[in-house]
């Protein structure tokens, strides 16, 4: 654990932990559970937090993209993931991706997502996905960097600056999942304009053939 870490103000995630295995553990040993409707679900997941950033601005924009290889992309055009330098000026992120959202986890009452279903949190999309990558840009810098099921793989890549701020997510749901449910183009239009602070468009690339590099 990082000495300067430990003192910093928990919100929605707790700065000190950076993977929490069994956590992640518990939401793959349930698909049904976290992500009913399947890869829908994990899709509205990604897009809260978006909405979040959102509404302390007073307005935002996000990007879905359902890509030609099954994994979907969502970007938006917030602040970025939290990053902090940490001791020894170690670059630290908010660890969104691997550790549990201390505002919805684990909460019966947490807030429930325009499917109607509860919300989790960024992990849940994690630990669901064969693979994800977070890119994040910041106006003090940006990186990227990888999962696997829900368990980084790279560090934080350094990227070049291009003057942009926000995050994208782009993830490859689990195979399973996709018989709880179908990820319908129609179905995310109309709950993803259940957020009125946020702006969103849908590309819907599938049968396009588009194969981008990851």
């Amino acid at each position: 654990m990082d000495g300067s870490t430990a003192a910093w103000v928990n919100t929605t995630h707790d700065w000190a932990a950076t993977v929490d295995l069994r956590h992640l553990a518990r939401i793959r040993r349930d698909p049904a559970e976290f992500a009913p409707g399947g890869p829908v679900h994990l899709v509205l997941e990604v897009v809260a937090y978006a909405a979040d950033e959102a509404s302390s601005r007073a307005g935002g924009r996000c990007l879905i993209t359902l890509h030609g290889d099954g994994s979907v992309s969502v970007a938006d055009n917030g602040r970025g993931t939290d990053t902090r330098v940490g001791g020894h000026g170690r670059l630290v992120k908010k660890p969104v991706m691997a550790t549990r959202d201390l505002r919805f986890f684990g909460h019966p009452d947490a807030e429930r997502l325009p499917d109607g279903h509860p919300r989790r949190g960024m992990s849940v999309v994690s630990a669901l996905s064969e693979w994800l990558v977070h890119t994040n840009r910041r106006l003090d810098g940006a990186w990227t960097q990888h999962y696997e099921r829900g368990v980084p793989v790279t560090g934080l890549e350094p990227l070049r600056p291009d003057g942009s701020t926000g995050t994208t997510v782009r993830f490859a749901p689990a195979g399973s999942l996709h018989r709880l449910g179908p990820l319908d183009a129609d179905d995310l239009t109309r709950w993803t304009a259940r957020w009125p602070d946020l702006e969103v468009r849908l590309d819907d690339r599938r049968d396009t053939g588009d194969r981008p590099a990851r």
